[in-house]
């Protein structure tokens, strides 16, 4: 059950919220516009607030279900994190899209919340707060994700194997936001906003 969760996983994680989305909804497909990352906020600042929304709920749950489905089962927190790896892995690396997906923040707190419910809402509880007071969704995630390594060896009692995968998650998400760490250290990242924001500051100059 384990490995056929793990192969139901990849393949879950490789659809893509926010390509489909943006075709159900007569947007721009997200790899052509923007930072061509299909992804929520990329889809937040050319699709708006509800196609974002979408996505982000789509992305969350390609992490969420497998993992539950294997909770479900009786499964160990190990055994967990290692398919929650897969869906991730889906979502980075999509077997249907020629290998080139998101960022995968969505699908890790998707398998976060899935694997241990506490730790997941730590990292989206810190996203919040980052993105409240920075208004810059990958220096939110960028934080929130370098925290939750520490969150579920807390949360855990020390589940070494858990942890490592989380961190290995975490190295990910980072090396995927490689472009964004420069942005951001040459004070260039674009802040949180959306179409319809983007239009009416547009709309009063």
């Amino acid at each position: 059950m384990a490995y056929l969760l793990i192969v139901l996983a990849y393949l879950l994680g490789s659809i893509s919220a926010a390509i489909i989305t943006c075709k159900l909804m007569g947007l721009p497909d997200p790899r052509t516009v923007g930072s061509n990352n299909p992804g929520a906020t990329n889809v937040l600042r050319h699709g708006g607030k509800k196609a974002a929304a979408i996505t982000l709920l789509g992305d969350g749950l390609k992490g969420l279900i497998p993992v539950l489905i294997g909770k479900a089962f009786g499964l160990t927190e190990t055994w967990l994190i290692i398919i929650g790896i897969a869906a991730f892995l889906g979502h980075l690396y999509p077997v249907f899209y020629q290998f080139k997906g998101g960022k995968g923040v969505a699908t890790a707190i998707g398998v976060f919340l899935g694997v241990n419910l506490w730790g997941g809402l730590a990292f989206v509880a810190t996203w919040l707060i980052m993105a409240k007071g920075f208004k810059i969704s990958s220096l939110a995630a960028l934080i929130a994700t370098a925290l939750s390594p520490v969150y579920f060896w807390v949360l855990s009692n020390g589940n070494g194997w858990l942890t490592l995968g989380v961190l290995f998650i975490a190295l990910l998400i980072f090396w995927r936001h490689e472009s964004n760490i420069r942005n951001l250290l040459s004070g260039k990242e674009d802040k949180i906003q959306s179409k319809e924001g983007a239009e009416s500051v547009t709309n009063e100059e």
